[in-house]
């Protein structure tokens, strides 16, 4: 790093290292406060796939998680980040309420036919492509699929995201000891009707 003396005598780091500076996610949404699309675009690549994981994990389809993760970050643009969490916390935030937003549009019957049209795209593009994690992913959709939606959260994101208890209290706004009582009845819902599975 390049310290330079200004007319002040204070230190200061030069232009070009300042460029070369890696903005972390704060900065970055700062700057697409300021109609950076660069930076929008960085905070895009940084999180995108996966809030896709937890999208999917939620919606138990492809072009519902698609959608959720361009809601999401449509939602960083015209929201707030206070910084009383970590950037990727307050997305999954956005995240987790947009998909409880899909699931309150789902009951309405203007959707109806959304959802069809969503049952009609191929099995084969309904998944995540991993290589050898295919059958598993499909497995534990069906298996998140039954549990109700505040069950589902918990699961998703303590086991299948490894978010901590205070980190899933905050995403979701409930206090720690919910979290706990919700992940303890998920996971006996989950031993009860998948014992033979698990």
């Amino acid at each position: 790093m390049t310290l330079l003396g200004n007319s002040t005598g204070e230190m200061v780091v030069s232009a070009s290292e300042e460029a070369q500076r890696v903005p972390d996610d704060a900065e970055l949404l700062r700057r697409t406060a300021h109609d950076e699309p660069t930076a929008f675009r960085e905070l895009v690549n940084r999180h995108a796939r996966y809030l896709y994981g937890i999208a999917f994990s939620l919606s138990g389809n492809a072009a519902d998680a698609e959608d959720l993760v361009q809601e999401t970050f449509a939602a960083t643009l015209k929201s707030h980040y206070r910084g009383e969490a970590a950037v990727r916390t307050w997305l999954v935030q956005i995240l987790v309420r947009q998909a409880a937003m899909l699931r309150r549009r789902r009951k309405h019957p203007a959707v109806a036919r959304r959802i069809e049209l969503s049952d009609q795209v191929p099995a084969t593009a309904k998944q995540p492509s991993t290589l050898g994690g295919a059958e598993a992913r499909l497995d534990l959709a069906s298996m998140l699929e039954t549990l109700s939606a505040e069950h589902r959260q918990v699961i998703v994101l303590r086991e299948v995201e490894g978010l901590s208890y205070e980190e899933i209290a905050a995403t979701l706004g409930v206090p720690r000891g919910t979290v706990e009582s919700r992940l303890h009845r998920a996971r006996a819902e989950l031993r009860q009707r998948f014992a033979g599975y698990l």
